[in-house]
C-alpha cells in the first residue's frame, strides 16, 4: 500500500477492470435502483439510453469495486467529497477500464499524520468513450504519521 508520501501529481496509472454483465445490471438495478430501463430490456430499448444500462448507482459501485481489488492501493482514511458525471450508458459485457490521475495533495493542518489529496477518475468503455468521470478528495495516511 502507498501512503501519502509516495502520490506523485499528476501521475496517471490504470487501477483495474470489471465486465458487468447483463445479469448483474439487472440484479443490482432490481434491489438498488429499481427504473424500467435498468430491469427491463423492452422497456430500456424504448428510453433515452435505448437498451440496458447500469444504473449511475451501479456504476459507482463499480469503481469501489475496482478500487478495492486494486494492487494499487493507498491508505486511505476517509472520503471527504466526490462530484461525478455520467456520460455515457454503461453497456452489460463491456470491459470498463479505471484510471486514476493525482492533481493535488496538502498535509493536514489539523491531523498531522494524513494528508489530504484531490483526484480525478475515469471509468472507460472498450470504444474509449468515458462512462463516469470523478474527482474525489480524500485523506490518506502519512507514513509514520
Amino acid at each position: 500500500m502507498d501512503y501519502f508520501e509516495d502520490i506523485e501529481i499528476g501521475s496517471e496509472r490504470e487501477i483495474g477492470r470489471h465486465t458487468p454483465s447483463r445479469k448483474e445490471i439487472i440484479s443490482f438495478a432490481k434491489q438498488w435502483d429499481p427504473q424500467p430501463f435498468h430491469v427491463d430490456e423492452g422497456a430500456a430499448r424504448l428510453s433515452l439510453f435505448g437498451g440496458l444500462s447500469a444504473s449511475s448507482c451501479h456504476t459507482y459501485s463499480i469503481t469501489s469495486l475496482i478500487f478495492s481489488r486494486s494492487d494499487e492501493k493507498l491508505k486511505t482514511s476517509a472520503m471527504l467529497g466526490l462530484e461525478m458525471q455520467f456520460p455515457t450508458p454503461v453497456r452489460p459485457d463491456e470491459e470498463l477500464t479505471m484510471l486514476e490521475t493525482y492533481l493535488e495533495k496538502r498535509e493536514s493542518r489539523s491531523r498531522p499524520g494524513l494528508g489530504i489529496v484531490k483526484s480525478r477518475s475515469i471509468l472507460r468503455n472498450p470504444r474509449g468513450e468515458e462512462v463516469m468521470r470523478m474527482q474525489s478528495t480524500f485523506m490518506v495516511e502519512r507514513r509514520g504519521g
